[in-house]
């Protein structure tokens, strides 16, 4: 006479698929607030840094100071485009920005 196991197995497939969500819930959850305590402990530092006076992000390049005698000679033909980006030691989009901040004074 043949046993059937079916019954037990079944049951032990459950029990196992079970187990097998808690521990992904488990570990999704430790994820998630390692996560979370990450992004706390970086948000503090930035704070504490900016409050010592740490500056973030690309130092801001000055143009020289004879900026304005470059960008009229450029407008009048004298110089080429090229020619002033040589002479200001800016690339291009640089330029562009500090000739905004420049008119917008």
């Amino acid at each position: 006479m043949k046993k059937d196991n079916t019954k037990y197995a079944c049951g032990k497939d459950l029990m196992g698929t079970f187990l097998s969500d808690i521990v992904l819930q488990v570990l999704s959850f430790v994820a998630q607030n390692e996560h979370e305590n990450i992004h706390r402990r970086q948000a503090e530092g930035i704070a504490a840094a900016k409050t010592r006076g740490v500056r973030f992000g690309r130092p801001v390049k000055k143009p020289p100071e004879n900026f304005g005698e470059l960008v009229k000679q450029w407008e009048r033909g004298k110089l080429h485009f090229s020619e002033v980006l040589d002479q200001t030691g800016f690339k291009q989009a640089t330029f562009f920005n500090r000739l905004r901040e420049r008119r917008k004074k």
